[in-house]
């Protein structure tokens, strides 16, 4: 498994997305499903720095571990922020127009959608997100 622990800052998302992919790579990923990864890693990344620590800044830590038999990459996120499960709220309408919709939610229903896995739980005061993607 390797970490990286950085500020919760949108402009620390290229790093983020530096390391994830450097993992990826490593492992032979595919580039359309990279791409896909990219997407979730962005989404849940964002979240934290913008609604995790607000105002404030504090750290994330992102864990990426490659499993055999099947391939897979687990991504975990952790922070210290404001306890959230964002797989707790109801998935958006989608079959409404976006005028109809309520605003939110899209983000991380694409997240559900496009990983094999994800899961949330609140530990030791931590949120702790993981995605899984089978490669």
């Amino acid at each position: 498994m390797k970490e990286l622990i950085i500020e919760a800052k949108d402009e620390n998302l290229d790093e983020v997305l530096a390391f994830v992919n450097e993992q990826l790579e490593e492992c032979g990923c595919d580039m359309s499903t990279q791409i896909q990864v990219d997407i979730a890693v962005e989404e849940v990344f964002v979240n934290i720095s913008h609604y995790a620590y607000n105002p404030e800044v504090g750290p994330a830590t992102i864990r990426a571990e490659v499993h055999d038999d099947p391939l897979a990459v687990s991504l975990t996120f952790l922070d210290n922020g404001v306890p959230y499960d964002p797989l707790a709220k109801e998935d958006p309408d989608i079959t409404l127009s976006a005028d109809e919709r309520e605003i939110g939610g899209l983000g991380i229903f694409m997240v559900k959608k496009s990983m094999d896995d994800v899961a949330y739980e609140y530990k030791n005061g931590q949120n702790i997100l993981t995605i899984k993607k089978n490669l």
